[in-house]
Parts: structure tokens; C-alpha cells; sequence
């Protein structure tokens, strides 16, 4: 690993890495922010954190105002970059914000020419964590969050492996990508036209199949007056889908606030408690 940067924050460090990713096939980028508690040798457990469309590792640690209360709980957070990058890497051919680069989606493409580098599933849920596990004096104690297409993400990964993770959360995810456009567009040009391979990156699939599995405790907030509710999150179709399944989900709706790190930044702290009575 390469340190990027580093700086003094809140008690903590935030520093920034940059390492080559078995598979993205490419050099990747991810901030953490490690409590005071490290300085003692003392392992932490671990936040990730998944932001969503147009966002790298940055938008997060400089946006979200999480530091100070993570420092107070003694919870690292681990940022990754939303999608490959390079000069290698393919991007949307018609330079979208919403396919390609800054839109990885957090699943694993099967569709050439992005089959080979856009690995996002496989290098959050499986080598990213044990990167981090390797490098740093962090505990095997796990939750994952995200906002928007990495709510999604956030959703996905923790309802895929729930063994892995004690708790998720999200900000205004994609709910139910398999039927809203930004899901449609992404799905189709990584994973092909069969929907039914569209479903294994839904977290309402998911949701509705967990009948018989672990489940993991998740948190939602959603701003009412977001300009992306009726559209592209969908919200009320995760509820449905947690409610048939029993699956332990709460949904909560915040008057006034809209889709940006605003509303994060607002509730952030309310998150990192809700991890904490799992990682603790």
C-alpha cells in the first residue's frame, strides 16, 4: 500500500491509501478514519462506508461530519472509491454520471468490456476487508453503511453476508434497482438483459428470500423532500419486502431534507450509534 495523505482529526487519523486490486485488475483508492484507541494497540471494529453516483472516498470523510463521534464510540471507517479507475478502465461511451466510472454499483459485471475491472462486489465484501484486517489493528467486528447507489451497495453486502456483518444501515438507498431507471441502466450494461441475474443485486430480492437466514439489524433514513424519492429510490417497496420476510428493518422519514450530504451530515451521528450496540 501507498500512503496518499494523512491528517489529524477529532483525536484520530484519516489517512488515505492507495493499493493495486486483484479484482478491479487496477490501482484503488480508500480513506479510513482510525480512532484514538488504536494508539493503545487497542482493535476497533470497522464502519464501510459506500457513497453513491458521481463520489470517490473523499465525499464522505470531508462531508459527513462522522469523525468526531466515531472517535467518541472508538469506530474506524473504511471509505472506498465507487468504481475502478485508470486510463485502462472502460467508461460510459457517452460520458454519463449515472454508468462507468463513479457509478461502479457495487456488483460484479459479467458484461465485456467492464467484466474485467468493474469487480466492485467482490472487492468491498471480500478483499477490502481483509486488506484492512491485515494492515490495521481493527477487529473482525463488521457493519456497512452507504447513501443512494451505495445504499444499495451497503444493502446488498450485508443481506448477501450476513455472517459478516452485525448491522447495516443506509441514506436514501436505491431500494429496488431491478425496477427504477438508474438500476435498469446500470444492471443492464454490466449484467446483460436477463433479469433474473439482476436480482441476486437487489436488496428487495433479497429481502423477500431471507425467511430462513441470519438476519441483520438495518437502519434506513430518507429525506421527503429528496428529488430522486418517487423515482429511483423507492423506499416503500424495501418496506414491503422487509415486512414479508419479518426481517428486522426500520424505516424513518425526514421532513425537509433532500438527497445530500446536508441530510447526512444531520444524522450521521444517530447512525454511528445504531452500529455501535452491534459492534460493541
Amino acid at each position: 500500500m501507498e500512503l496518499v495523505s494523512e491528517n489529524r482529526v477529532a483525536g484520530g487519523w484519516h489517512r488515505r491509501y492507495r493499493h493495486q486490486s486483484q479484482h478491479t485488475q487496477c490501482d484503488m483508492t480508500f480513506a479510513i478514519f482510525l480512532p484514538e484507541q488504536v494508539d493503545n494497540t487497542q482493535p476497533v471494529p470497522v464502519l464501510y462506508w459506500l457513497s453513491g453516483l458521481t463520489c470517490t472516498d473523499e465525499n464522505f470523510m470531508q462531508k459527513a461530519g462522522a469523525f468526531k463521534r466515531a472517535n467518541e464510540l472508538g469506530i474506524a471507517i473504511v471509505a472506498p472509491d465507487t468504481s475502478p479507475r485508470g486510463e485502462d478502465v472502460p467508461d460510459d461511451p457517452q460520458q454519463s454520471y449515472d454508468f462507468g466510472l463513479g457509478a461502479g454499483f457495487y456488483i460484479n459485471a459479467t458484461q465485456a468490456p467492464y467484466d474485467k475491472h468493474y469487480q466492485m462486489y467482490s472487492y468491498v465484501s471480500e478483499e477490502l476487508p481483509a486488506l484492512i484486517e491485515q494492515q490495521f489493528p481493527v477487529s473482525e467486528k463488521r457493519a456497512i453503511a452507504g447513501h443512494s447507489m451505495g445504499g444499495h451497495g451497503a444493502l446488498v453486502v450485508g443481506l448477501k453476508n450476513p455472517s459478516r456483518y452485525c448491522s447495516i444501515s443506509a441514506f436514501s438507498p436505491i431500494s429496488n434497482p431491478a425496477d427504477c431507471p438508474w438500476g435498469k441502466k446500470a444492471f443492464s450494461g454490466y449484467l446483460g438483459e436477463e433479469h433474473k441475474a439482476w436480482l441476486a443485486y437487489d436488496a428487495c430480492h433479497l429481502l423477500e428470500h431471507s425467511k430462513d437466514s441470519l438476519k441483520v439489524p438495518v437502519r434506513v433514513d430518507q429525506g421527503e423532500a429528496d428529488q430522486f424519492l418517487d423515482e429511483q429510490l423507492k423506499p416503500e417497496a424495501l418496506v414491503k419486502s422487509a415486512q414479508a420476510a419479518d426481517y428486522p428493518l426500520t424505516l424513518t422519514m425526514h421532513p425537509g431534507y433532500d438527497h445530500s450530504y446536508f441530510f447526512i451530515s444531520s444524522f450521521i451521528d444517530a447512525h454511528l450509534d445504531f452500529h455501535a450496540q452491534y459492534l460493541k
